[in-house]
């Protein structure tokens, strides 16, 4: 087995030139949400490793709970990360975008409208923090807002969205795409029973609350091929007040194989 971090790997279609991969790290230096040439410039000089992942970016207008973030759901931000992709490659790098919608850790001011955030139950994350506006229009940490329920066919709009943004990632000249599944997200608030605690059928068993999860990523497929997907996962993370539960090794188990289909 080759354990030396500095040569050329091959892992199914992707080709890097070194087994080093730069995590995604949230930046939020986009107020208007589209990348400029100052993110171009950050990504080139990280250009060391051989894999680029993005900080979090936004499918929607309404999946973000941090100011300034940019996002892949206009054609001004796709345009806006061709910047990017092209000057990591330029320097030999391979680069993913991170897909990002954080459900119920966002703020009313995170919101268009100041609406309310959704998530796949009212339960608020009422000891966690968005990053925005307070009511004196102070930016800061903020207590995440209580959050509306979706409704079933929002949850499927969502998975569409990821897709869409998906797609524009490929546009934009990314290699491919991670689904942020972790973290205590909007992805993992679906898979985790103390948090959802729908009756619908994103809701109730392992099956079911694992549905959202599998539709955003055979969307995605759909979209782009499954060689340029992935997905991050966090088991037994319990950020943002999700709580271990005890399927939780049945649930991941049964991600692992049906993520291992496809």
């Amino acid at each position: 087995m080759n354990t030396n971090i500095f040569e050329e790997v091959t892992k199914g279609s992707l080709q890097l030139k070194n087994r080093i991969a730069m995590a995604p790290m949230t930046r939020a230096r986009n107020e208007d949400g589209i990348p400029k040439s100052f993110n171009a410039k950050y990504y080139a000089q990280r250009t060391g490793a051989g894999l680029i992942i993005t900080e979090g970016t936004a499918i929607s207008s309404t999946s973000k709970g941090v100011l300034h973030i940019p996002g892949l759901y206009t054609a001004e931000q796709t345009e806006g990360w061709k910047q990017v992709t092209h000057a990591v490659h330029g320097n030999g790098s391979k680069i993913y975008t991170q897909l990002w919608h954080v459900g119920r850790v966002s703020h009313v001011s995170n919101q268009p409208d100041r609406q309310a955030p959704v998530a796949p139950s009212d339960i608020q994350a009422a000891n966690s923090n968005a990053w925005g506006y307070d009511e004196n229009g102070k930016e800061g940490f903020v207590i995440s807002s209580k959050p509306r329920a979706l409704e079933t066919n929002e949850v499927k709009q969502i998975v569409q969205d990821f897709a869409a943004a998906a797609k524009n990632a490929v546009k934009a000249g990314f290699d491919g795409v991670e689904l942020h599944g972790a973290n205590g997200y909007l992805i993992e608030q679906f898979l985790n029973p103390f948090i959802n605690n729908r009756t619908d059928e994103y809701g109730g068993s392992i099956e079911n609350r694992s549905r959202f999860l599998l539709e955003a990523i055979d969307a995605s497929i759909e979209a782009i091929g499954a060689d340029k997907v992935a997905i991050r996962l966090t088991p037994y993370g319990g950020l943002h007040e999700l709580p271990h539960y005890e399927e939780i090794e049945e649930t991941y188990q049964y991600l692992a194989m049906e993520l291992s289909k496809r």
